[in-house]
């Protein structure tokens, strides 16, 4: 058995490859890859390499296998998506967006629980300047984590601090590519964004843990629905 890993170079290729055919619709929702030897033959390379790169966008939640039947596209990310940033960097977007559903659900839990009166003027603050920011037409990527952070602050929890700033490069290439993304669209979007946003201050605001939870949730999901389709 052959465990040799395919150069990432070759693997990138692939997937950025695979993935415009989907996001231009030469390969629409519901059809059906190619085997991996007829892949190979389309891409130049190795079948491991191709074997790589659909376990990628499997991961990604792109394609999937279905036993004895193949393997099918499953949804089209955003098709904008590539004017703002290497379809390489597309499973490192999503996969901080999944770690931050986890994280900061519990973090605006918390928050609801334990913020003092400093921490709810906080939180308002950084929904003021975000508001702001979307009023000037500003991509307010800072604005966006600041207010993101003065929830994890909230918590009284460090550790829920830590991993945001930890993280921090990462949140903001993804703050960054969704407000481009939203500016490119319709004004709409970004409307839907600040109402999620403030329907986050309102639970904490209420001391509602569970309803705090919810919107969090809520609000990371529908940003990765909006980028990802998923």
């Amino acid at each position: 058995m052959n465990n040799k890993t395919a150069p990432k170079g070759l693997v990138d290729q692939v997937y950025r490859g695979l993935l415009e055919l989907i996001m231009q619709g030469d390969l629409k929702e519901g059809d059906k890859l190619s085997t991996e030897q007829a892949l190979a033959e389309q891409f130049k390379t190795s079948r491991p390499t191709v074997r790589e790169a659909l376990s990628r966008l499997r991961s990604d939640g792109i394609i999937a296998s279905r036993q004895g039947a193949g393997t099918f596209v499953t949804r089209r990310p955003d098709p904008d998506l590539p004017r703002f940033m290497p379809l390489e960097s597309l499973s490192d977007v999503r996969r901080c967006l999944d770690f931050r559903i986890v994280v900061e659900r519990g973090a605006a839990a918390l928050a609801a629980v334990m913020a003092d009166d400093e921490d709810m003027v906080r939180i308002e603050q950084a929904l003021t300047r975000l508001e702001q920011a979307v009023a000037s037409n500003a991509l307010g990527v800072d604005e966006d984590f600041d207010f993101h952070m003065a929830v994890a602050q909230a918590s009284k929890n460090q550790f829920f601090v830590s991993v945001l700033v930890s993280i921090k490069p990462h949140m903001e290439f993804g703050m960054n590519l969704m407000r481009n993304l939203s500016l490119s669209k319709s004004g709409e979007r970004l409307i839907r964004v600040q109402s999620e946003h403030r329907d986050i201050v309102k639970a904490i605001l209420q001391r509602d843990p569970l309803e705090a939870e919810a919107v969090m949730r809520r609000h990371l999901q529908e940003t990765r629905q909006r980028m990802f389709g998923s």
